[in-house]
């Protein structure tokens, strides 16, 4: 039996509940331009994706592309501003993730936020953890592993020494194409039902599950 030498965390659902400040980033963009304000369930089932998928699913169909490119540059610069008033790492992320630093686990965070995003946040939120990579121009987004694997590489860490860890089916499928173990977590923008529903996977629902699951008896084998 061994531990894992790396975690690699999703951010939104996972790490941090952003869920209010992404919603009411988006629906002020929205508002300024004629369109209905989305509810906060729906702004949940959209999330996942990366911005630009957040912005294209809270649109109709019909709107031209000038017009969404506009709408999507001024919600990532809104967003950017308003993106610390509510959103705050789910209870008991901190001392999970200073269990591991106690380890000598390492830690990196893979997201398809714009990557200035998702760097900004880790270090205001996460600065002990050793990587954050987000999503950049020419690099496909989450559910490809290219991102991961970056991480994998940057860390030094083999992917059978490493475990992925988040929330949504995208989530799900990302491991998959690494070929990595995955846990995923219900406290995020999916639930157990749904996360279930997806395959073979460890389902965990509490930060003290997690936590037993990565730092207590229950451990990776060779």
């Amino acid at each position: 039996m061994k531990p894992y030498k790396a975690v690699i965390f999703d951010l939104d659902g996972t790490l941090l509940d952003t869920l209010a400040d992404l919603a009411a980033s988006l629906n002020a963009v929205l508002t300024r331009h004629g369109y209905g304000p989305q509810p906060l369930h729906a702004v949940r089932r959209y999330l996942g994706n990366g911005a630009e998928r957040l912005c294209r699913l809270a649109l109709p169909k019909s709107v031209k592309e000038e017009e969404f490119q506009t709408i999507f540059n001024e919600f990532k610069a809104y967003y950017k501003d308003h993106c610390h008033i509510a959103t705050k790492p789910y209870d008991g992320i901190l001392g999970l993730l200073k269990g591991l630093q106690a380890q000598g686990i390492k830690t990196a965070i893979v997201s398809n936020k714009p990557d200035e995003s998702v760097r900004a946040l880790r270090d205001d939120f996460f600065p002990a953890v050793t990587l954050a990579v987000g999503q950049t121009e020419g690099i496909p987004r989450k559910p490809s592993p290219t991102m991961v694997e970056k991480a994998l590489h940057d860390l030094g860490i083999k992917k059978d020494d490493a475990v992925y860890i988040g929330d949504s089916e995208v989530d799900f499928e990302t491991a998959r194409r690494a070929a990595m173990d995955v846990i995923l977590v219900s406290w995020g923008f999916r639930d157990r039902a749904e996360l279930k529903a997806l395959g073979k996977a460890v389902i965990v629902d509490t930060r003290e599950a997690l936590s037993a699951y990565l730092l207590g008896s229950v451990q990776k084998s060779d």
